[in-house]
């Protein structure tokens, strides 16, 4: 059993003002999107829970940005309806050349669910990789502001798979990790765990022990979404509140965090913004 490859909001057709992707370390995770039902229950949402505020985007009615402090952090598009997939939060790797980043993915024994697409800014692949996690891969220019991503990490993006070790291998290859150039990604093993670095600051972490046949999602292949917050316990019971459900809580390597789902079930970790990388 795989998550549903799905598409949301990308990181361009903001309406807002763009940068050129060159500014984006290669091979590191540059967007992350929310495939909703409901846009304006999940800006209600998520804009308790997380404080964001949303502007529209050229991509219509049913997109919004998600800003923190005036930044960009994150997408929405409610098609998870109209498309009949899963509500689900996608990380985006930034990459060269979309149509090579695809092959590479082919390459590897990987699917290739959608794309690539082209959109007024670039363009996006959405794949499956080996074990089922999906991601997407973006060529092209990213909204301004997202550089807020590698100053106090709002956004961490963490792989939970089968072999953390077999993954790395996977995505080096389609990202490009560890090849020496100076504009990408290196990478290390720390505290059991894969880590993905752009220059001093972790951009991607990767672990095992996922099943891969497991009924409950949390448990199978996935790229998890974790968003930083100054006040776990607070957050939790503001999900609560507007019908999120507390999946799990606790203390890890990095502090604090909870695993929570939205109300139509989108999952995501909420981890205290000072323990966060």
């Amino acid at each position: 059993m795989t998550e549903q490859p799905s598409m949301s909001v990308g990181p361009t057709d903001t309406g807002g003002e763009r940068t050129d992707l060159p500014e984006s370390p290669r091979g590191a995770p540059c967007w992350v999107s929310l495939t909703a039902r409901d846009l304006q229950a999940a800006e209600k949402f998520y804009g308790s829970v997380l404080g964001w505020e949303f502007r529209s985007t050229s991509l219509g009615d049913h997109f919004a940005m998600a800003l923190r402090n005036g930044k960009p952090v994150a997408g929405i598009g409610a098609v998870a309806s109209d498309m009949q997939i899963a509500v689900v939060w996608t990380p985006y790797f930034a990459v060269p050349q979309a149509d090579e980043a695809a092959g590479r993915i082919r390459e590897r024994s990987a699917t290739v669910a959608l794309g690539p697409v082209a959109f007024a800014s670039g363009r996006a692949v959405v794949a499956a990789d080996r074990d089922g996690a999906v991601f997407g891969a973006w060529d092209g220019r990213l909204p301004g502001g997202w550089e807020s991503w590698h100053e106090r990490a709002p956004v961490v993006v963490r792989l939970r798979t089968r072999d953390a070790f077999e993954a790395a291998i996977f995505y080096g290859g389609v990202l490009q990790w560890a090849d020496g150039r100076p504009d990408g990604c290196t990478v290390s093993y720390e505290h059991d765990e894969v880590v993905v670095r752009s220059g001093d600051s972790i951009v991607a972490r990767l672990g095992s022990g996922a099943v891969e046949a497991a009924p409950d999602p949390v448990l199978r292949p996935h790229w998890a979404v974790e968003f930083a917050v100054d006040d776990v316990g607070s957050r939790v019971e503001a999900a609560q509140a507007l019908g999120g459900t507390l999946v799990g809580r606790g203390t890890g390597p990095q502090g604090e965090y909870a695993e929570l789902r939205d109300p139509d079930g989108g999952l995501f970790t909420i981890i205290a913004r000072s323990d966060c990388m």
